[in-house]
């Protein structure tokens, strides 16, 4: 087991370093610069404003903010900075904010993984039993209804869902249930009153999030619990008179999780960078709409250590993937 989480440990450090490579080149693609971007809309503001446009568009200003925020240099250059700077824990500035980049993260940080986990719990905790109990009850009603309902949950969209509860909230009960926290506990210090009031909104967004993943979830346990089911081990313990329900949950059920277990490693960074557009309906303070204006602006820094976070997290999840796997299926080997 040591040996195995070297070999792992070893590749998800050289995988970070190449998502790196990637994550800061991609973000150079677009034309332009932070520099650009921001003078173009200081002089859109400044000609409905009656100012002069000509002062905002010198390039001469361009070039100085370049220089000043090191835009200037070439791309390897800025590339070599910035990873010292990621090694040593310094994440450098946002252009946009002016302010260190963990501090414009760091709370939305928090809130995309309480967001994420929350989701997480919710899609296993309705998957599982019901994936269970369509698989035992195949060819049913009962299995045709939550197919039926998978199907759905598969094909609304997560924002559309999102509008409709928003909707139904206003309409019906005269509340609001976008965000993560009340008003009053927005900018407030954590404390146990302010937990509850997360558990009051968070159960929305997980929903939302969640309903799509939960539907597939369920067909994916069932369609391999039904393979598990048919296999000759199962059929043998059959004939011995094991109760059905014993039989089922003590090995089918352990094989056929092995799917949720391995969507660890692209689940957490899915939720966080596919709950963008949820997160601007729902007015959530996540790293979604962080990373929308971060590209919208190009915001480099800002918007290379998101992505790298995006890649880092998969890079833990499918550590913690392969570690489960091995856990939790004694077929898996370590010498792979």
């Amino acid at each position: 087991m040591i040996a195995f989480l070297i070999r792992r440990t070893l590749l998800a450090g050289f995988t970070t370093f190449v998502i790196s490579i990637i994550a800061f080149m991609v973000i150079q693609l677009p034309p332009g610069d932070f520099a650009t971007t921001y003078v173009q809309l200081l002089l859109g503001f400044g000609q409905g404003s009656g100012a002069t446009g000509a002062i905002l568009g010198d390039p001469a200003i361009e070039q100085q903010m370049r220089e000043a925020y090191g835009l200037d240099q070439p791309v390897v250059v800025q590339y070599l900075k910035w990873l010292w700077r990621i090694l040593q824990l310094d994440f450098g500035i946002g252009l946009e904010a002016g302010k260190k980049i963990t501090e414009v993260i760091g709370q939305r940080l928090l809130n995309t993984v309480i967001l994420a986990v929350g989701t997480i719990l919710f899609t296993w905790v309705l998957a599982v039993p019901i994936g269970i109990y369509s698989a035992v009850k195949h060819n049913t009603p009962a299995d045709y209804g939550v197919t039926f309902v998978g199907f759905l949950g598969l094909a609304v969209p997560d924002f559309l869902l999102g509008l409709a509860l928003l909707w139904i909230g206003f309409a019906y009960f005269d509340i609001s249930i976008g965000g993560l926290y009340s008003t009053a506990y927005i900018n407030a210090p954590w404390s146990f009153d302010k937990f509850i009031d997360l558990l009051k909104h968070l159960w929305v967004p997980a929903i939302v999030l969640g309903t799509a993943g939960t539907a597939g979830l369920i067909r994916i346990l069932r369609n391999n619990l039904l393979d598990e089911l048919a296999k000759p081990y199962v059929v043998a313990a059959r004939a011995r008179g094991i109760p059905e329900w014993r039989l089922v949950l003590k090995y089918p059920v352990r094989m056929a999780l092995n799917p949720f277990i391995s969507t660890i490693g692209y689940l957490l960074p899915f939720l966080l960078s596919g709950s963008v557009i949820v997160s601007v309906v729902l007015s959530l303070p996540t790293l979604g709409p962080t990373l929308l204006r971060a590209l919208l602006g190009e915001d480099l820094f800002l918007a290379a250590t998101i992505v790298l976070l995006l890649g880092l997290l998969t890079v833990i999840g499918t550590l913690l993937s392969d570690i489960l796997l091995v856990i939790f299926d004694p077929r898996i080997k370590l010498d792979g």
